[in-house]
């Protein structure tokens, strides 16, 4: 579904990804790992259409380098970013509702079906976002880009600051997604979770992928975890 090639990336005049190249296909989870600064969420950036590029990503045959990032959210690409980003003074629901692709399209994902995987947005449906506990702006943030019924969502640091009982249920739920016909790519720090839920696994280093592989192959190679992984 996505491939990216001799993808190089820009902030400024400083030259961030050098030739970053993977692939995510239909019904994957593939889990881009490293430590901060080795390009990872500017990976994710740059497919999206959020950072200055070069090089190319197809997404389903189709280049879309140089498109505008809600041209590249329509074609089926959703994005949940680090930081959350969730409008604060609107309720929860009104935060879904933005996010539908069409009030009168329906996809595969209803409010239902958010309130079902996350029973406590349920609860604080007439809330406002910006009182909601971090771990529950995570889950909104997830389902609010899920009611764009995309077919692949990139999903940055999904687990940073939460409860291990939420960094399960969040695994679980992206486990969910497959089922779905959803591709995940999981940008992640965390390698149990990672691990536990990927069908591969990629490394980045320097704006470069150093690993490209089975979460068992990289579990068995100590010199890439010590190098570019453990701190």
């Amino acid at each position: 579904m996505l491939q990216v090639a001799d993808l190089h990336a820009y902030y400024g005049k400083s030259h961030v990804l050098h030739g970053v190249e993977f692939d995510v296909g239909e019904g994957e989870i593939v889990a881009l790992l490293g430590r901060n600064g080795s390009g990872r969420s500017t990976t994710a950036k740059a497919v999206m259409g959020m950072v200055e590029s070069t090089g190319h990503v197809h997404w389903k045959g189709q280049d879309i380098v140089g498109r505008k990032p809600y041209e590249i959210a329509h074609l089926g690409l959703g994005y949940v970013p680090e930081n959350r980003d969730i409008f604060p003074k609107l309720t929860v629901h009104q935060n879904l509702m933005l996010g539908q692709k069409s009030a009168k399209q329906k996809g595969r994902w209803s409010f239902d079906d958010m309130y079902a995987m996350f029973p406590r947005l349920k609860e604080r449906q007439h809330t406002e976002a910006g009182v909601l506990s971090g771990g529950e702006q995570q889950m909104l943030t997830l389902c609010r880009t899920l009611m764009g019924d995309p077919d692949l969502i990139i999903i940055d640091e999904p687990t940073e600051g939460l409860a291990p009982k939420i960094v399960e249920l969040v695994g679980e739920y992206l486990k969910t997604l497959k089922t779905r016909g959803v591709s995940v790519l999981l940008i992640e720090q965390k390698l149990t979770i990672a691990m536990a839920i990927s069908d591969r696994a990629l490394v980045m280093g320097h704006g470069s992928i150093v690993f490209h592989g089975t979460p068992e192959t990289l579990r068995k190679d100590a010199y890439i975890r010590k190098e570019w992984l453990e701190v």
